[in-house]
């Protein structure tokens, strides 16, 4: 019985023109992060599952894709887990290795595994297919492409400037317009906690928090107080997550109240550099704001965070985002070194350059010219010229059988091939070739002995 052709939900066939963009985006991508003194690297497709284990919240845990073991080790199945129903060690036991969930805390392992080759601070860039267990919904993929650059080994903020001076030139460069590019601090967060007298429930603070966007105010309320914080409390958190204003406005207003808090004067006083600094230098593409909602929801960030929104005009969740990350080494034994990073979701980009119609229109390399198949007899010089064409980078291709002219003609217009040249029986008689122009119809003759290339109008 034949198998239904389909692909899993989530995931994608992509066709030659769409390859021919993702590659055009990735090359702007490349171009800029090689500018900015970024330099690549790649890491596996999976990882060792305790090395992502525990690094991205108990959510982001749950969206990892394991890998089942196989051979020799499905034998080390714990059998004794599943008799008590432990459900969760049973399913340790069956799975050693998973498919990377992002490429921070994989390059965090590779930092830590090849720390005495690598320069300090160090500048990567990466760009490679992520997944996760998610629900397929537009603009969200099971697998998908993620394009990060990050900074490791000190804790200037000179690096926060470069990162967000870093997404304006891409926007600039992709003729992306209206993006707003969102700020947040994981201090000023965890003075919010310090506010509402929970400090010790920072991540779970942060993890509900982060839902203000998909379930609203009412929303967030409800699930603070079905995990037991104090509903009085909660109240006092309203103006301080309805804030307006500039973004120094909305700061300085954090300032009268949260600057009581040490944790929260550290991360104001941080950002206030950063949007000084930065408006001295100007942007080009983007704007900045203030945005105490945004949180991230992965507990791997310690200082400023930042989120990537689209034009208003296109209906799609976040397009980038990241942050400065203290200790995410030292869960691999290399301690003391500061990091910060940002990712382009390569795939959403993509889709708002589409949805915009912001992709350059000649972008797929097209055959250009097709030989016509006509007989044996032609085909020691249409393959000559066929490479001569080739040599001097000219896209060209001969149909494969001798078949009928309307046929092989046919075939030129469907790939929109724009010139065909002939050399049939007649044409071989006189020593000359037939150019046609397929758009027109006009066609030249030329001898066998004309350089094809300058007749091209290219």
């Amino acid at each position: 019985m034949a198998v239904k052709p389909s692909i899993p939900k989530g995931t994608r066939d992509f066709y030659a023109t769409t390859i021919a963009q993702r590659n055009y985006l990735k090359q702007v991508l490349q171009r800029n992060f090689e500018t900015f003194g970024f330099e690549p690297i790649e890491t596996p497709t999976f990882e060792r599952l305790e090395t992502l284990m525990g690094k991205y919240g108990e959510e982001g845990d749950r969206l990892i894709f394991r890998i089942l073991n196989s051979g020799e080790k499905v034998k080390k199945a714990d059998l004794n887990a599943l008799e008590k129903n432990d459900l969760r060690a049973f399913s340790d036991s069956l799975s050693e290795k998973a498919l990377r969930y992002d490429l921070t805390v994989p390059f965090a392992r590779f930092v830590a595994q090849y720390q005495n080759e690598i320069v300090f601070p160090f500048r990567r860039y990466q760009i490679q297919p992520v997944w996760r267990a998610d629900r397929p919904q537009h603009g969200r993929f099971q697998e998908f492409v993620q394009c990060d650059a990050d900074i490791i080994g000190d804790r200037s903020l000179l690096q926060e400037i470069e990162m967000i001076q870093l997404y304006d030139a891409v926007f600039a460069d992709l003729k992306l317009p209206a993006v707003v590019v969102r700020l947040n601090h994981r201090k000023i967060l965890a003075g919010l906690a310090e506010a509402i007298g929970a400090p010790e429930r920072l991540i779970e603070f942060t993890i509900v928090l982060d839902k203000l966007d998909k379930i609203g105010v009412e929303g967030v309320e409800k699930e603070l107080i079905d995990r037991g914080f104090d509903p009085k409390v909660i109240e006092r958190l309203k103006p301080m997550l309805e804030l307006t204003g500039t973004p120094e406005q909305k700061l300085d207003k954090l300032d009268t109240i949260l600057g009581g808090f040490e944790a929260a004067r550290t991360g104001i006083d941080e950002l206030k550099y950063i949007f000084q600094t930065l408006q001295k230098q100007g942007l080009s593409a983007v704007t900045l704001d203030i945005d105490l909602t945004l949180a991230r929801g992965l507990n791997y960030y310690t200082g400023m965070i930042v989120e990537v929104l689209p034009p208003p005009e296109v209906k799609m969740g976040s397009i980038g985002g990241g942050g400065r990350y203290d200790d995410l080494t030292s869960a691999f034994g290399l301690k003391d070194k500061s990091g910060i990073g940002i990712s382009f979701g390569f795939d959403r980009i993509f889709l708002v350059l589409e949805a915009l119609n912001l992709f350059p229109k000649e972008i797929l390399k097209n055959t250009e010219v097709l030989f016509i198949n006509t007989d044996v007899a032609a085909l020691d010089w249409s393959l000559q010229a066929l490479q001569q064409l080739r040599k001097q980078g000219i896209a060209a291709e001969m149909y494969p059988v001798e078949t009928k002219f309307k046929k092989q003609l046919n075939y030129a217009n469907q790939k929109q091939i724009p010139y065909v040249i002939i050399f049939g029986e007649e044409e071989q008689k006189q020593n000359v070739f037939v150019l046609k122009e397929m758009t027109s119809g006009t066609q030249t003759r030329h001898s066998l002995e004309t350089d094809i290339r300058p007749l091209l109008n290219r």
